[in-house]
């Protein structure tokens, strides 16, 4: 046998083989009568709607999806039907058939355990009455009999074991306890309801005193109520006017900051237009100050000394023994010098007198340009240009040495010294010229329509150093032999230079003046 419970094997107590048929029928009569002591206490935890329930479905009643069915109850002497064939055999069978008599009241009870004695007659008789042939099946379908009817007298299936019917009298040791202070609670309040009752009367005046006061209150209540539901549909309604005039005032103000925003951005585009042009308009005006400040001829003329040498343009111009300068560098020089000269004269509108200036670098040359059967005219100045007549003869004077020794620098030299004085002879012209110029009134300004004619000659000629022929302050501009002659040939170089700077500061007088 096994527990119903947990399925342990069970090894079923050695008294219930010596179960004589008193112990059988105290064993079912205790059961059965605590079956019917139950069957009220059931119906009375019961409520009305599951009461209901089962009536409807009662009503409503159809066959079972499952059937079990019982088998009759086995005994030893019924193996053999009535045919001769033998019954087989159910060792683990744990259900019987039990009559209704068994489950309706204690006194049928002794009557369906006399039934299943008569029936069983053999299997229920104690082990000292039983046959010598008794067997261990017939004990063993004696005991399941035996719990079978246990059973279906009771909510536990048996058997059980040790362990599991500590636990079931533990549960049912709790359930008393509860049920116990169920018990105490309806006493309790079976007892207050009837102290309550015997002051019925003034309490029942007490009631319908505090129902009228209650009723008052609750007609104020809602007289209060009405009132508060008007204010809130007034509330509302001044609610829904200012959410109206919200929305309208939103809108409003976004097209306000719209215009706002557009206007701050024309306003940023503006300004920032206006910072650039105000940059440009400080950055071209530093541009003309500077450009009015510049003075061009001195930034392509740049003339200046470096020791004893006059240079211009960083280019020395002469010669000295302690320091020999190359002659590429005095041909350079002699360039930039006859550029300037003609520079200067075309700025002021002059034509020489005889010469014609070839500015080309280290290979300048001035050509001198002679008139066959010209009978000079006085009352024609030196630098005005001959418009008509024959054509000049015209003989290149070169402004530049080859660098030859010092033994042919006589023979060799007399072109470049011949086109240095040719120079000399230029510079003079043009220094007249603007002498002439100067000492006429000039009629573009107040102060000198105020001067008398006596006070408009100068004291002083523009050309710091006078030139006569080939000489130019005292000192001969040709080349010659010994220390004597290269220190005044650099020296008439330093005094040629310093004239041209001088024209170079009146041209740029008369343009400014102009300007």
């Amino acid at each position: 046998m096994y527990c119903q419970k947990c399925r342990t094997p069970l090894k079923v107590d050695s008294s219930l083989d010596d179960l004589n048929p008193a112990a059988f029928d105290l064993l079912i009569g205790s059961a059965v009568k605590s079956q019917q002591n139950a069957v009220p206490s059931s119906k009375l935890n019961y409520a009305a709607e599951r009461k209901e329930l089962y009536d409807r479905a009662a009503r409503q009643a159809s066959s079972p999806l499952h059937k079990r069915t019982i088998p009759a109850p086995y005994d030893e002497e019924a193996d053999q039907s009535q045919d001769g064939a033998t019954r087989p055999k159910m060792p683990d069978m744990s259900f019987i058939e039990i009559s209704k008599s068994q489950i309706v009241g204690s006194e049928r009870a002794q009557s369906t355990v006399n039934g299943h004695k008569a029936a069983h007659g053999d299997a229920l008789r104690p082990v000292h009455s039983a046959p010598e042939g008794e067997s261990m099946h017939s004990k063993v379908v004696k005991n399941e009999k035996l719990f079978s009817i246990l059973s279906s007298h009771s909510d536990i299936d048996h058997p059980i074991c040790t362990e599991c019917t500590s636990l079931l009298l533990q549960s049912f040791t709790a359930r008393l306890a509860a049920a116990s202070r169920e018990r105490d609670a309806y006493a309790g309040f079976l007892k207050s309801l009837q102290q309550n009752s015997s002051n019925g009367p003034n309490e029942e005046a007490q009631a319908d005193k505090e129902l009228e006061q209650l009723q008052r209150q609750d007609e104020e209540a809602y007289a209060e109520l009405l009132k508060l539901e008007a204010e809130k549909a007034a509330l509302e309604e001044e609610l829904a006017n200012i959410e109206e005039d919200s929305r309208r005032f939103q809108s409003e103000e976004q097209a306000f900051w719209a215009a706002r925003n557009a206007y701050e951005t024309e306003t940023y585009d503006l300004n920032t237009e206006l910072v650039s042009l105000q940059q440009k308009y400080a950055h071209d005006q530093q541009q003309l100050d500077k450009l009015q400040r510049t003075n061009v001829y001195n930034d392509t003329f740049c003339i200046g000394h470096d020791g004893l040498f006059a240079t211009i343009n960083g280019l020395r111009l002469g010669r000295l023994p302690g320091q020999n300068v190359e002659w590429a560098e005095i041909n350079a020089a002699w360039g930039q010098t006859l550029l300037l000269l003609a520079t200067v004269a075309e700025r002021l509108n002059y034509t020489f007198s005889g010469y014609r200036l070839r500015p080309l670098g280290s290979t300048s040359r001035i050509e001198k340009l002679e008139y066959p059967q010209q009978a000079p005219n006085v009352n024609q100045g030196p630098g005005e240009a001959r418009s008509k007549g024959p054509q000049p003869k015209v003989t290149p004077l070169e402004l530049f040495s080859s660098g030859e020794t010092a033994i042919g620098r006589v023979f060799n030299h007399r072109k470049f010294d011949a086109g240095m004085v040719a120079f000399l002879d230029c510079l003079a012209q043009l220094g007249d010229h603007v002498e002439r110029t100067t000492n006429e009134p000039e009629s573009h300004t107040a102060q000198n329509m105020t001067r008398s004619p006596s006070k408009t000659k100068l004291n002083k000629p523009v050309l710091p150093y006078p030139i006569q022929g080939d000489k130019i302050g005292d000192m001969p501009i040709k080349l010659g032999v010994g220390f004597q002659q290269d220190e005044s040939f650099t020296k008439a170089c330093k005094y040629v230079l310093t004239c041209c700077k001088f024209l170079l500061a009146f041209c740029s007088n008369r343009e400014s003046r102009k300007s």
